[in-house]
């Protein structure tokens, strides 16, 4: 178990409207009791009733975060990490579809003893369960924060509430928190703040049992003390609890603008917490370098699912870590890989110094990706392909320099004479699609003297996975002859993870997905070396 008779929970629900931010308020409270000196974790309650989000479209839910252990998770997930620099599980993710499974199958087995199960106490349970048990179980946490999805007033969540109402009783008051995140609306024809949705969703918090402790107010600009007060008073929350979320530059300002409001002391006194003097001079200088760049350097992702920028979110951040160590405004030049494939390259990649094509499913967009590749293959601009990024640069390479015509991956062609990228073995007689990918950390080994051993300055790496597809190994012998080696292998299955390009710059593919390990203190070796090698680009490219 993951508590003990001294640990604290702290509840962060949201109301109004969704995409207030509850995500990285949540990882904002993280880190400031994190730099108290203080355990904590952090849990998603996620109200939909997908076992996870692994079979769900980008379009639908963003990116899918993957853990250590292998769970498909909320993008939010991805934000805990880099915020408290700690490697979650499946046990910091739960949804709906969780919940009712596991009732379910005890169910089945009779664990209820005839009973009939219902929503309470049988679905409740469950869910307090989940929020006492999350985070590693070797580990006694001071704090466990939960955050619910979705909105108040959404009947999909009404359990995950009345769960934390009888937690709420159970641990006692001075054990726990209830941290509402809200709107204050400003008015622009009327030239004012109006709280009065702020007190409606209150009011909906308490007609649940629950009383809000804290209000984060989202607004674009400062509220004036008076409106403070006016929303304490009818939300009977005192006036200190009442703090400004106002808009930042960049999310990583979001903790110090908390810090400044007086969150993080207030959260501690009502707690009771016996914590440290918080330090965030390391996380300060990040900001100041990401908010005050030396230069900017232009990026161009090729992918699928360009329209919504949260599919590719871990990615986003892991150039914002890496321009932050390189003092560099990293600028995304978002490119559809459907338009390549319609249109050509055109001059669509003349002003940018870097390539990445990112992972992805399915064939929709897949030539265009194919001919983004080559380009940078043959323009000797740096490029970095993810899981399916690199595996369009080995189709790219079999076509084009080892001339093996319509050479391509299974997934796409099932009558190619050359399939270079085929399903993994023990993935072709499953049945089911969700959880059944390659997942989590795997181990690669490195070949000494290769620019992927230089990144990493070491010979075994461990990095995450997310993919059914694999390199074709009968054809490794092929592609090295041609200048392009697999420099990282599986130990244990022997599968390709990384590949370069002799003569070239900078050229790499990856089969894991490094941006899920991307840190703000500590940028991913690969993202930061790529940046590095765009920067140069840059220079030849101007000079």
């Amino acid at each position: 178990m993951a508590v003990n008779q001294d640990t604290k929970f702290i509840f962060i629900t949201g109301g109004v409207v969704s995409s207030l931010g509850k995500g990285i308020a949540s990882a904002s409270i993280g880190l400031l009791l994190k730099s108290r000196g203080l355990k904590v974790t952090i849990l998603k309650l996620d109200p939909y009733l997908n076992v996870d989000p692994g079979t769900l479209s980008p379009y639908q839910h963003g990116e899918v975060f993957v853990t250590d252990d292998g769970a498909e998770t909320d993008l939010d997930l991805g934000h805990y990490e880099r915020f408290i620099d700690e490697n979650l599980t499946c046990k910091n993710n739960t949804t709906t579809g969780q919940i009712y499974y596991s009732v379910i199958k005890k169910e089945r087995r009779g664990d209820y003893l005839g009973k009939t199960v219902q929503v309470i106490p049988h679905v409740t349970d469950e869910i307090k369960y989940r929020i006492r048990s999350a985070g590693s179980e070797d580990v006694i946490y001071d704090v466990i924060i939960a955050e619910v999805g979705g909105t108040i007033g959404d009947i999909e969540s009404l359990p995950f509430l009345e769960a934390i109402r009888q937690l709420c009783l159970e641990a006692g008051r001075e054990n726990t928190l209830n941290i509402h995140l809200t709107l204050v609306p400003y008015i622009k024809a009327a030239g004012e703040f109006k709280t009065k949705p702020t007190q409606h969703s209150v009011m909906r918090l308490r007609e649940i049992g629950i009383q809000a402790d804290i209000l984060l107010c989202r607004c674009e600009n400062k509220i004036e003390d008076e409106l403070k007060n006016k929303i304490g008073l009818f939300c009977n929350v005192p006036q200190d609890a009442v703090i400004e979320a106002t808009d930042v530059e960049t999310i990583y300002e979001v903790p110090l603008l908390f810090e400044e409001g007086g969150l993080g002391e207030l959260i501690a006194q009502k707690l009771n917490l016996k914590a440290a003097p918080p330090d965030l001079r390391k996380w300060r200088d990040f900001v100041d370098n990401v908010k005050n760049p030396e230069k900017d350097v232009t990026i161009a992702i090729c992918g699928k699912y360009v329209e919504l920028k949260d599919s590719y979110k871990s990615i986003i951040e892991s150039f914002i870590h890496a321009g932050s160590g390189c003092r560099a405004r990293v600028k995304l030049k978002w490119i559809d890989s459907v338009e390549i494939e319609t249109n050509g390259v055109g001059d669509v990649f003349d002003d940018v110094d870097g390539i990445l094509i990112p992972g992805g499913f399915g064939n929709r967009g897949i030539e265009g990706k194919i001919e983004t590749a080559k380009f940078a293959r043959e323009n000797k601009i740096p490029f970095f392909g993810i899981c399916l990024g690199m595996q369009c640069a080995i189709i790219d390479f079999a076509r084009n320099v080892c001339k093996m015509e319509n050479a391509h991956g299974s997934e796409f062609s099932s009558q190619t004479k050359f399939p270079v990228i085929d399903i993994m073995e023990e993935q072709k007689n499953l049945s089911n699609l969700g959880g059944t990918m390659r997942l989590g950390l795997y181990k690669c080994d490195i070949t000494s003297g290769t620019k992927i051993h230089a990144i990493y300055g070491q010979t075994q790496i461990n990095e995450r996975h997310r993919h059914r597809y694999e390199v074709n190994n009968l054809y490794l012998k092929d592609f090295a002859k041609s200048g392009l080696i697999a420099t990282g292998i599986n130990p244990d299955t022997n599968l390709v993870e990384t590949v370069e390009l002799t003569g070239h710059p900078w050229f790499i593919g990856v089969q894991f997905h490094p941006e899920l390990k991307s840190r703000v203190l500590e940028p991913h070796p690969l993202f930061y070396n790529f940046i590095k090698a765009s920067l140069k680009h840059q220079e030849d490219r101007l000079a």
